[in-house]
């Protein structure tokens, strides 16, 4: 029996977690996302990641729209790339 990475047990629990938040436009959204970059993300930015997908689903909708600025502590280079990810692109 062979065991999977460590990294690609913590990419295939986030990608889960990104297609299953609970709200359908962050599901979408954030799903298309980890699909498009968890491949390329290293351990530090996994993290990164993971600390965005503990953000209420309010509070992540917000600054997605531009409603209200992403915090200091969370303006991190993954949530950059998250808020510069062309969504509907993927959709092409």
């Amino acid at each position: 029996m062979t065991s999977l990475d460590p990294l690609e047990t913590r990419r295939k629990r986030l990608m889960f977690r990104s297609s299953y938040r609970g709200m359908k436009e962050l599901d979408l959204v954030i799903g298309a996302f980890a699909t498009a970059c968890l491949n390329d993300f290293d351990s530090d930015a996994l993290r990164e990641y993971e600390a965005i997908l503990d953000v209420p689903d309010s509070d992540l909708l917000d600054w997605l729209c531009g409603k209200s600025p992403v915090p200091a502590s969370m303006d991190t280079d993954v949530m950059k790339k998250l808020m510069s990810f062309e969504y509907v692109k993927t959709l092409r």
